[in-house]
């Protein structure tokens, strides 16, 4: 039985993902920063719970060490993350650092903590869920998108590194996920004077979420990386992503921007 290793799985697309991979057989360690409150996930035969906060470093080391102890691990998902919007001047330092610590650290911490695991066995997979937003930018976003731009880039050096010793890396960019907000996985900071670019954006969020897929059919993206034997570094989730992405790709990045900031600014 295979064993896959879960950040963030209390809600959203880490809960969905431990479902459906207990679903298909294999052995879940799902984290996450209170595992006390899981009354779901705690039910499940195979499913294991343990604490998890990927901005303390002493307590990923432990963690991942817990884990080892438990079970072999085949699979690193990494998963845990939030959304951080507003204009970058209404932002307070904390606010800026705790989503570099939990978008982009955590994932780097959680990473290292397993490399010396995989590169013994000379097998691995890691998973790190990124985000439309790390292979386009919007509006008022710009530590959010440094974080999961960050990911992409890094992942796709890693893979390099990691490849010669059988491991692999991949990333999974989602485009908007029904439950993300709904867990208050969000944090804003608002000013006056971008008053107006705010109310654009959250129209424009309105209606991408229109498009918005479920967690669970995220999960299959997950598991379909996770299965497919394949070295394929990026694989874009959902239909709006996918959409997105394409047109990007398509007109160029300099075309794409300009049309983007028509949509928001009228010019």
């Amino acid at each position: 039985m295979k064993t896959i290793f879960i950040t963030g799985a209390s809600s959203g697309l880490g809960k969905a993902t431990a479902k459906l991979f207990h679903e298909k057989g294999w052995n879940v360690i799902a984290t996450m920063r209170t595992p006390e409150k899981e009354t779901e996930l705690s039910q499940l035969k195979n499913v294991t719970l343990l604490p998890l906060d990927v901005t303390n470093y002493e307590q990923i080391q432990s963690t991942v060490k817990k884990a080892l102890e438990l079970s072999d691990i085949d699979i690193v998902f990494n998963n845990a993350g939030y959304g951080l919007i507003g204009p970058l001047e209404s932002l307070t330092d904390d606010q800026i650092t705790k989503q570099l610590n939990t978008n982009l650290l955590g994932v780097i911490r959680v990473t290292n903590a397993f490399i010396p695991y995989f590169r013994e066995r000379k097998s691995g997979l890691f998973i790190s869920t990124t985000s439309i937003g790390g292979l386009i930018a919007f509006p008022l976003s710009s530590i959010y998108h440094a974080t999961k731009w960050g990911l992409e880039g890094w992942s796709e050096s890693m893979a390099f590194e990691l490849n010669q010793f059988g491991i692999n890396i991949k990333t999974v960019s989602p485009g908007g996920i029904k439950t993300e907000f709904l867990h208050g996985s969000l944090d804003t900071g608002i000013q006056p004077e971008y008053e107006t670019l705010s109310n654009k954006l959250f129209a424009n969020v309105d209606t991408m979420f229109e498009m918005a897929s479920t967690a669970e059919q995220i999960a299959d993206v997950v598991y379909e990386a996770a299965t497919d034997g394949k070295k394929q570094l990026r694989y874009v989730a959902g239909e709006d992503a996918k959409a997105m992405y394409k047109q990007r790709l398509e007109v160029g990045d300099e075309v794409f921007r300009t049309e983007f900031s028509k949509q928001f600014f009228g010019e």
